[in-house]
């Protein structure tokens, strides 16, 4: 648009000096009659515009006011003949307007076609006028023209150039950016191996141990340890399957972990295990509702993260997860009560915090919401709402 707007604007500004310096010097001046200056400045003027959109009519409309100007100026009245100085002005400005707008070849034409158009006005002048008359517009204006025509051809050149190392600069930097990137991600997945691999290894080679270090182990501790061990292969397969992902752009989609609602249960069974009291209420319409598996995923994850700050923060505190449709939204809340003991903290409280940050960058991406408050009767309250689309 902004180009296009140039365009009219150079064209217009040309065209409206053009008009009254052709018209009034042309009859002033020259001796053209008045009607046959202003028109021959009209038809000059308007071609400048019109070869913006229709380059041969304004190509043939330029050549016509040439050739009525020449016939139009009486014998001796110019030394410029067969054009006067606004004449040729306005020509040559038609020459570097055509280069400046189309092809090298165009422009190559339109100057040959107006170099030979010149002398063919000398040679066939119906008034008679010789040769000499129009010999120095024969050589001034094939060189005048050919210099502005070279100028602007150099100046298109020399702009393509310097676009091509922008773009090319450019290119090295999305290159150079894409690289950090990778290096980063390497990086971030290196550190998550070798801070939490080692930590979960520990803690399965510990729980599966248990029963061989610890004498008189009962039945039911000894199941606790295996479920330990289990849950702990779990983290280390998904952690792994993340680690995959992190460290190759273009690794397989299906490495990346893509739980969604159906893995509800067992992620419940798991904060059970933990000792916390937990309670589903889902409906019929969300069983029956096609969920969208990047909402599924992000569904699951607000439940996973809200469970994991229950545990963390209220632990054995009752807890409701429940999951309803309102119009083409998938609303879900978690919901628990206050503490039945004090919390052991897990981690340094000026490292925490992470987790509301994370639920609200899962909700964003797929258009959703989230509020996370605490409540007055005591506990906390997760709500998010995540829209689905048509939930049939």
């Amino acid at each position: 648009m902004l180009s296009w707007l140039r365009w009219w604007l150079v064209a217009g500004l040309l065209a409206l000096v053009a008009l009254p310096v052709n018209a009034a010097l042309g009859a002033m001046m020259f001796g053209v009659h008045p009607v046959a200056a202003v028109l021959a400045g009209i038809a000059q003027s308007a071609a400048l515009l019109l070869l913006l959109v229709r380059l041969r009519e304004a190509t043939a409309l330029q050549f016509l006011a040439v050739v009525v100007i020449a016939v139009a100026v009486p014998p001796g009245a110019a030394s410029t003949w067969p054009l006067t100085v606004p004449g040729l002005l306005t020509l040559m400005a038609y020459v570097g307007l055509v280069a400046a707008r189309y092809s090298g070849r165009a422009a190559l034409v339109t100057w040959w076609a107006s170099a030979l158009l010149i002398p063919a006005l000398v040679l066939l002048d119906p008034r008679g006028r010789s040769v000499e008359d129009g010999l120095l517009i024969m050589i001034l204006y094939p060189v005048l023209a050919a210099t502005v025509l070279g100028a602007v051809l150099m100046i298109r050149h020399w702009r393509g150039i310097r676009r091509e190392l922008a773009d090319a600069r450019h290119d090295v930097e999305v290159e150079q950016s894409q690289r950090a990137v990778a290096e980063e991600r390497t990086r971030i997945a290196r550190e998550l191996h070798d801070v939490v691999a080692h930590g979960m290894s520990v803690i399965h080679m510990q729980a599966t141990s248990a029963s061989y270090r610890i004498k008189n182990l009962d039945p039911e501790a000894e199941a606790e340890f295996g479920r330990i061990a289990a849950d702990a292969r779990s983290a280390m397969r998904e952690m792994r399957q993340l680690l995959s992902v992190l460290r190759a752009e273009d690794a397989d989609g299906e490495l990346a972990p893509v739980p969604d609602l159906g893995g509800l249960p067992d992620l419940v069974a798991s904060a059970r295990r933990a000792g916390l009291p937990v309670q589903v209420r889902q409906t019929d319409a969300v069983r029956a509702a096609a969920v969208p598996e990047r909402v599924a995923l992000a569904a699951y994850r607000i439940i996973q993260e809200s469970l994991s700050n229950v545990i963390r923060h209220a632990p054995g505190a009752r807890t409701l997860i429940d999951l309803g449709l309102e119009g083409s939204d998938l609303v879900l809340s978690v919901v628990n009560e206050t503490a039945l003991r004090p919390a052991e903290p897990m981690e340094t409280s000026g490292l925490t915090g992470h987790g509301l940050t994370g639920m609200r960058e899962r909700v964003r991406p797929v258009g959703g919401s989230l509020e996370a408050s605490a409540r007055d009767e005591g506990g906390y309250q997760v709500t998010a709402r995540l829209p689905i689309g048509d939930p049939r």
